[in-house]
């Protein structure tokens, strides 16, 4: 019986599209929720260390292969210097979570800002707490302001490096969409130099809409630093579109490597 449901199972993710694109995100959360489990145990003894995100990522970046995406780091020197800045990605879907996995071995100490919400899904939830992940809540620009504040003098005095989502929300439509100027204000404010990464896009093998999820290659290119050296808030939108610009021109040249 077992024999045969396994046999059945492997036909229907060779055969359906549909079926595949389950299996492969149903690996992805099963994977994380069980090594959670076994790392919660650790951070406790390590409460509120970004040291955690890196034992986190090693622990869970081997789950791409089971998922059939490979990963090419480029620009990695830009990363590893040991230096205060802002780290602005590109944001597809929850796959750049993967991505991350295979990019904290070079930024080490850092941390992420991500959504107040994302601190009540147990148990990952729970483990960027320990990650000394920064939650901010959208619907209070006071508090959320606030915490951005704390967290560019923690990330100076440290000399961490502080990772963005500048686009917001993600969207896994082939583009960098529109820039907000939160990233941009923390980097100027600090006098911070922002490190741009971009991600191949997603779209030649993954599609939420279309339940697709084949086997793919992701390219990830780290630039060099930006300087906001001497500006002021004044040049925001200049600053932005450079970046975003920058961004852009590498997605583009990328994304034409991986259908090449």
């Amino acid at each position: 019986m077992y024999l045969l449901l396994i046999c059945i199972s492997l036909v229907l993710y060779k055969m359906s599209k549909t079926f595949r694109f389950y299996t492969k995100f149903g690996i992805y959360f099963l994977y994380t929720s069980i090594m959670s489990i076994f790392l919660i145990a650790i951070f406790i003894f390590l409460p509120r260390s970004e040291k955690n995100l890196l034992i986190l990522s090693v622990v869970l970046a081997p789950v791409t292969k089971a998922m059939g995406v490979s990963w090419e780091i480029r620009g990695r020197e830009h990363l590893e210097q040991e230096r205060s800045c802002i780290v602005v990605m590109n944001h597809q879907s929850i796959f750049d979570c993967v991505g991350l996995y295979q990019l904290w071995p070079f930024l080490k100490k850092s941390t992420i800002i991500s959504r107040r919400i994302i601190f009540y899904i147990w148990p990952s939830g729970l483990l960027c707490w320990f990650g000394k992940v920064i939650f901010i809540n959208r619907m209070n620009s006071n508090l959320a302001r606030k915490v951005l504040n704390d967290a560019t003098n923690y990330i100076k005095e440290k000399k961490m490096k502080l990772i963005i989502f500048p686009e917001g929300t993600r969207r896994n439509n082939g583009e960098i969409n529109a820039f907000k100027k939160g990233a941009f204000h923390i980097a100027i404010r600090g006098q911070l130099p922002i490190i741009p990464v971009v991600f191949s896009s997603y779209y030649y093998f993954l599609s939420n809409e279309e339940k697709r999820f084949d086997s793919g290659r992701v390219i990830v290119e780290a630039l060099p630093a930006i300087s906001t050296e001497g500006l002021t808030l004044d040049d925001i939108n200049e600053l932005l579109e450079k970046t975003r610009n920058t961004m852009i021109n590498t997605f583009d040249k990328i994304n034409k490597e991986i259908q090449s």
